[in-house]
């Protein structure tokens, strides 16, 4: 059986407020920074959004997902994980991109 911490089933209980078909923490990171891509400008501009990430599993589609949990303002980031969705891996950073983009 897994063991789970008191921090983590707090975590898990907040998140499920905002989205009940999150079922399960897959990972945590505490602090990270969001960042967009200025295509015109050709830099990365910092956003409002920063504070712990969590990756979770879902019990419907999409069945994966992050959140940051913003400490800067009541505005979270909610991303789906799905087809749509693209990484790269840029040590320290992790670049992804959704199917938003311009």
């Amino acid at each position: 059986m897994e063991t789970v911490n008191a921090g983590q089933m707090m975590s898990l209980a907040a998140l499920q407020r905002q989205d009940p078909y999150i079922n399960k923490l897959l990972d945590v990171t505490g602090q990270v920074a969001l960042y967009n891509f200025n295509s015109k400008a050709n830099e990365w501009e910092k956003t409002e959004i920063e504070g712990t990430l969590f990756v979770y599993a879902r019990s419907a589609t999409p069945h994966h997902g992050f959140t940051i949990m913003n400490r800067l303002s009541t505005e979270n980031l909610v991303e789906p994980i799905n087809k749509d969705l693209e990484f790269q891996l840029q040590d320290p950073f992790l670049l992804y991109r959704n199917g938003n983009f311009h």
